[in-house]
């Protein structure tokens, strides 16, 4: 029994250090956070292609977007939501700035059953509120108002439709779930993928002034989101 003990342990060893090696080496390069920014773009480019899209106006005039790609929306009775995204303002220039990364979870109570895939975007209409997150959070719907945004390619943000919540929000659903509601949600800073990506405990209105990435992944999203 022992000497089976051993060979165990022998075996399983091995396969515990290349783990460890593999997960390492990721949080080192950030190339789990460029395959989320590399997502993040695909969510824009699918958006745009959508018959009934995020209105051009309603890009030109925000101030700041979240994208998170394949949020978990799951309940059965209780439901919640788990997801992480990135976060950008638009600069004095009008250009956009690096992306943070961000998370995303909530809750709710009510007859829902099923889990659903969402790719959800949120336009802001003043970057102050990603701005002033810093190290901290805020709450959906409760620190600032939130409501499902126009859609139509022609739709003008000006004389179609009153701009009267802080946050629109945009979601594909490839679920169970026919919709979902963002009220009630917590968005975060993921301070350890910023960490990793941009090397440095650095902090979240320090990326959004003065961070300069130039990888591919970045300018590739920067590109997409200007296109829109």
């Amino acid at each position: 029994m022992i000497k089976k003990m051993k060979t165990l342990k022998f075996l399983i060893m091995p396969v515990l250090l290349c783990f460890f090696i593999v997960m390492i080496s990721a949080t080192i390069d950030g190339s789990k956070e460029t395959e989320r920014i590399h997502s993040a773009t695909n969510v824009l480019k699918d958006f745009s292609k959508m018959k009934e899209s995020i209105p051009h106006d309603l890009i030109s005039q925000c101030q700041g977007i979240v994208i998170i790609p394949r949020l978990i929306n799951a309940g059965f009775g209780i439901g919640g939501k788990r997801g992480r995204g990135i976060g950008m303002v638009k600069l004095d220039d009008g250009k956009w700035s690096d992306p943070v990364f961000i998370t995303l979870t909530g809750g709710s109570i009510g007859f829902q059953i099923g889990v659903q895939s969402v790719d959800l975007v949120l336009v802001f209409r003043h970057k102050g509120v990603l701005t002033k997150v810093k190290n901290g959070d805020f709450t959906i719907g409760g620190d600032v108002s939130a409501a499902a945004g126009p859609v139509g390619r022609s739709t003008s943000a000006n004389t179609d439709y009153k701009l009267e919540a802080e946050v629109y929000s945009y979601s594909r659903s490839r679920g169970l779930f026919a919709g979902i509601s963002i009220n009630g949600s917590n968005l975060g800073i993921d301070k350890s993928s910023n960490a990793a990506f941009y090397g440095s405990d650095i902090s979240s209105e320090s990326i959004f002034d003065t961070a300069k990435n130039n990888s591919d992944a970045v300018k590739a999203l920067k590109e997409t989101l200007g296109k829109m």
